[in-house]
């Protein structure tokens, strides 16, 4: 009797999703309980995990340390897909884990790997799987772009402004700080300065917590959301196998909006404080 790990992998955590994770869960237990020879091990499940790279699929990596300990006999898996979109980490670790006697069954794409042929359909398949992430990737970046066109805004709430939906919304309390902010920019004092007297006076950061530090100071006063501006695609992502993002420094179009949402801080003074700011920097570069 062979003991068998099963791997199960959804890419997001939205509802269906996680209703997909649980079928999946259902078809081994009930695939495994009507075979004669294999017993289940254990279900590993990684949930909101994309297939283009293991890191951060943390039940995956420990299926493969428990399988290099003599664990388990065999993995089942549903298909390459939910193993792996990334042709070199198929081959690698199913080299890997066969290197110890260990296979791989893929049970919709009726591949074994401890048979002979295997690596080669495995490749062919695993190149297919890959190229299926790369129009995918096309396709959501695509479609982003096309919603941050329309003034949907991707990014995270702030200081000073809620993002639901899409849509940014003045929060009141933290406006007032961001109103504060400038004000003190505006009459000269610095970003450490800044920094030290709201510390001073207990005022919570965006954190909740009262630490201030002066380059969070320096990244509110640049931050031209505060003027109603929308500007977005400021970083991108280089490459969809490692999902690695970049500071966009001309490589990608910026997509911006002049008064998109209400603003925090008239123009003049956003104006003003990035004059004093600019002249700051080229009197001590290192410095905010």
């Amino acid at each position: 009797m062979k003991k068998a790990a099963v791997y199960c992998r959804v890419s997001t955590e939205k509802t269906d999703q996680i209703n997909s994770l649980q079928s999946q869960k259902n078809f081994f237990t009930d695939y495994i309980s009507k075979s004669d020879n294999i017993e289940l091990y254990k279900i590993y499940c990684d949930e909101g995990k994309t297939g283009t790279t293991v890191s951060g699929r943390k039940e995956f990596m420990k299926m493969i340390n428990e399988g290099l300990k003599g664990e388990y006999d065999i993995i089942l898996t549903k298909e390459i897909s939910r193993f792996a979109r990334n042709t070199l980490d198929s081959i690698k670790y199913t080299r890997i884990l066969k290197s110890k006697g260990i296979g791989i069954y893929f049970i919709n794409d009726g591949i074994y790997t401890l048979e002979n042929d295997s690596e080669l359909r495995l490749a062919i398949l695993s190149s297919i799987a890959q190229e299926e992430s790369r129009k995918t990737s096309e396709r959501v970046r695509f479609g982003q772009k096309i919603s941050m066109e329309k003034g949907v805004v991707f990014g995270r709430s702030l200081l000073g402004y809620d993002v639901k939906n899409g849509e940014m919304h003045i929060n009141e309390e933290g406006a007032k700080i961001v109103r504060l902010i400038f004000s003190m920019a505006k009459q000269g004092m610095g970003s450490y300065k800044i920094s030290k007297k709201l510390m001073e006076m207990e005022i919570p950061s965006f954190s909740g917590n009262n630490i201030w530090h002066n380059s969070m100071i320096h990244k509110i006063l640049r931050n031209e959301k505060y003027t109603g501006d929308l500007v977005q695609q400021k970083t991108y992502t280089t490459d969809y196998l490692n999902h690695k993002r970049k500071y966009n420094k001309g490589e990608r179009e910026f997509i911006i909006i002049r008064n998109h949402h209400e603003p925090i801080i008239d123009r003049e003074t956003f104006l003003k404080v990035q004059k004093i700011l600019d002249k700051r920097k080229k009197s001590s570069p290192n410095r905010y």
